[in-house]
């Protein structure tokens, strides 16, 4: 009998260990994919197009070593902005987000499913996106702006006196508790003709499907884009990992948490530059690219790589085909029946890289003023002037004088 009781306890007791050791184990399955409409899949198309010129465009006008730019925070509050632009200014940033075969509302259709179906398909990999909108107190805007803004991109709205000193901090808050910390301010100061300011924060944290061992990171050199030597630490993995090569690159797709997100890593070939493979890559070469990724055994060295960014965008969003809604005819009449412009659009990025995942941010403000009253040109012909009088289509000029002395006639 004691026997048999001793034989049942040792049976409980493995049982229950068996059973720890199961309730340890977690199983990630693969990211099931988000489904689009064949219109909203041809807007990703655009905006990915869209994230190399941004890409481009930064690197021309900044001239950093280093450029992290976040394109779906940008366009994101763009597209907030966007819904506000009429006439030209409309069209022209249209252009510069390369929107174009769609419908409004299958716009607004594709930034609504990116926020609220992105966060969501990897339960491992923390991603949030957040929007707002702030504007000055008793100025009037229009409430079909706020709702579409409201409905398509959740947008948390606030009226402020941007008069007071801590209205600036309002906003900079919630910019720094959207990004988790890391970017705890956006806005300088907030000048005297600001009415509004529409606000994106994107945070993402995701964790290597395939870590890289803390104990092979060993330090070594980075040949900068000067041709100079610097000290890194550099990571090592031995894996099996997507991997394509042509005769510009070597891409290397690295996965975190369910693989639904990844992080591919371009490494020009020798003779190569950086701004040699942003040409090449157009839209179809990258998807053509991305498409050919196979899964081999590959041995990769990256280093552990941290980077901050602050921009004005303005100069590469005019490059990109929306200059007029930086200038005073601007025309924004569907946010306020007031003359709008935008005056800048800041963007933050922050990015680190180590051998259990990545961690990054991007908060865009875009920052609207009111312009000057248009001014009424006055002209008092009353002392000496000129007259020309010419044929308009050949401009031949049949008469030309100067009436120096009037006679009353």
């Amino acid at each position: 009998m004691k026997t048999m009781k001793k034989l049942m306890f040792f049976f409980g007791l493995i049982v229950a260990l068996v059973g720890c050791k199961n309730d340890s184990i977690t199983i990630i399955e693969d990211a099931k994919p988000l489904v689009l409409k064949v219109e909203l899949q041809k807007r990703v198309n655009q905006d990915n197009t869209f994230a190399f010129d941004l890409l481009k465009q930064t690197m021309e006008e900044s001239k950093e070593a280093n450029v992290t730019v976040s394109p779906l925070s940008v366009s994101i509050a763009l597209g907030m902005t966007w819904n506000g632009a009429d006439g030209t200014t409309k069209s022209e940033m249209e252009t510069a987000l390369k929107m174009s075969g769609l419908t409004a509302s299958q716009i607004n259709e594709y930034y609504k499913i990116m926020q609220t179906g992105l966060p969501v398909i990897d339960p491992t990999t923390k991603l949030s996106i957040a929007n707002s909108i702030w504007y000055q107190k008793d100025f009037g805007v229009k409430s079909d702006f706020l709702s579409i803004n409201k409905e398509n991109f959740n947008a948390y709205i606030k009226e402020l006196d941007f008069s007071q000193a801590w209205a600036k901090d309002t906003i900079n808050n919630w910019c720094s508790a959207k990004t988790k910390g890391l970017i705890p301010t956006i806005i300088d100061e907030i000048p005297s003709n600001a009415v509004m300011y529409l606000v994106n924060a994107v945070y993402f944290k995701g964790i290597w499907s395939q870590k890289f061992d803390k104990k092979n990171t060993t330090a070594s050199t980075f040949t900068n884009e000067a041709g100079n030597g610097v000290a890194v630490n550099m990571m090592h993995q031995q894996d099996t990992l997507g991997y394509a090569s042509d005769e510009m690159a070597q891409y290397v797709d690295l996965t975190y948490g369910n693989k639904a997100f990844s992080m591919t890593v371009i490494v020009p070939e020798y003779g190569k530059t950086v701004s040699d493979i942003l040409n090449y890559l157009t839209i179809e070469k990258w998807n053509e690219t991305i498409g050919n990724l196979r899964q081999r055994e590959i041995i990769l060295h990256l280093p552990r790589f941290k980077s901050e960014n602050k921009f004005t965008l303005n100069e590469p969003l005019k490059t990109m085909g929306m200059p007029t809604a930086f200038t005073e005819n601007a025309d924004f009449s569907k946010i306020s029946d007031a003359r709008l412009m935008i005056s800048r659009v800041l963007h933050k990025t922050y990015i680190a890289v180590d051998e259990d995942g990545t961690e990054a941010a991007a908060v865009t403000a875009v920052e609207m003023i009111k312009t000057s009253m248009p001014v009424i040109p006055e002209v008092r012909a009353n002392r000496p002037f000129i007259f020309v009088i010419r044929e308009k289509s050949t401009g031949v000029i049949l008469f030309i004088g100067k009436m120096g002395n009037i006679e009353k006639f």
